[in-house]
């Protein structure tokens, strides 16, 4: 499945149970919020987001303090969730998607090789996933995180659904 096809997936989902997303990603650079706002009627589902790529906009745009990142790194399981938590409250969504991680042609700073992302989703339900693609083709990493993070949106509410758990108030 492509990326627009998961995309579509996620847009039918939310609008069949009347949530928003909202979206902080890192290393895809913007291709899951652009993946979401490429499907007509994107204003129903999707509320907004940005790419964290730094700590200015870490710090500027979600408001993570040194103190919030205590005990952790970007780039991790923690950081992804946290992400996904925040952006969520932050813009009044239904549901936090995040990315981080590193597309590479090398690894990041924090001794990930290229090809490591951590994935977040926040909302009724939610879970983390680390991605290794054992690429250092950054572009080709960009695709795979984007379409790995929309994948697990689509799980969560999907499993959401089945379980019959509601939109929070």
């Amino acid at each position: 499945m492509v990326i627009e096809e998961r995309a579509a997936r996620v847009a039918g989902l939310l609008r069949a149970r009347g949530e928003r997303v909202a979206v902080a990603e890192s290393s895809a650079g913007g291709l899951i919020s652009a993946a979401l706002l490429g499907i007509e009627g994107a204003s129903d589902y999707f509320v907004g987001g940005g790419v964290i790529y730094t700590l200015a906009a870490r710090e500027g745009l979600l408001g993570v303090t040194a103190e919030d990142m205590a005990g952790m790194r970007a780039s991790s399981e923690p950081y992804a969730a946290l992400l996904a938590e925040r952006v969520r409250c932050r813009l009044g969504a239904d549901w936090g998607l995040s990315e981080t991680g590193a597309t590479g042609p090398a690894g990041n700073r924090y001794g990930d090789a290229a090809g490591h992302a951590c994935l977040g989703v926040a909302g009724p339900v939610g879970a983390v996933q680390t991605l290794e693609t054992g690429l250092a083709d950054r572009r080709e990493n960009m695709r795979l995180f984007a379409a790995a993070a929309l994948d697990l949106l689509i799980t969560q509410l999907t499993q959401a659904g089945r379980a019959g758990v509601t939109r929070l108030v």
